[in-house]
């Protein structure tokens, strides 16, 4: 069953005018993370992946990243979309958060222009923000999309949304 989608206000989108299947669009969009006082990563590069019910996520070049952070993960993935994901540890100071992030490193054709580019989960780290706002993490621990104040849901994640 296909929830009633949000009302939009003028500059909002409504993540279920997103399409099915999901696609990667550039973005230059100001989007940085911190974490314990450290920026993580910072770009005006990134690409929003939109997927319908989803709100988008942000993949990050690997060169806007702080060196030495990333850690490799022995966890893999597969979306249907995209292919094999990856996962990244994060590592700041005596901390390590594990599988924070992940990437594509040999994505689909479709998604080929986003190689090796990272996304984050955003409710792991202090700030995630997109062009200085902060972001709220995707609702069910599972997705990792980033809601800001333009897109609205309801948002898959949300108890009762399996079936979306």
């Amino acid at each position: 069953m296909r929830p009633r989608p949000d009302p939009t206000a003028p500059g909002q989108q409504s993540v279920w005018d997103y399409p099915r299947p999901a696609v990667a669009e550039s973005s230059s969009r100001h989007v940085r993370i911190e974490h314990h006082g450290v920026i993580v990563a910072d770009t005006r590069a990134a690409f929003r992946v939109l997927e319908t019910s989803h709100p988008p996520s942000w993949y990050l070049p690997p060169d806007s990243i702080a060196s030495g952070l990333l850690q490799s993960s022995a966890r893999r993935s597969f979306c249907e979309w995209k292919g094999v994901a990856v996962y990244w540890h994060l590592a700041i100071g005596d901390e390590l958060l594990l599988d924070v992030g992940w990437s594509y490193p040999e994505p689909s054709t479709a998604f080929a222009a986003m190689r090796d580019h990272v996304a984050f989960y955003a409710d792991r780290l202090d700030r995630c923000l997109v062009d200085g706002e902060p972001v709220t993490p995707q609702p069910g621990g599972f997705y990792g999309g980033w809601i800001t104040p333009d897109v609205v849901g309801p948002f898959k994640g949300v108890p009762g949304s399996a079936g979306w």
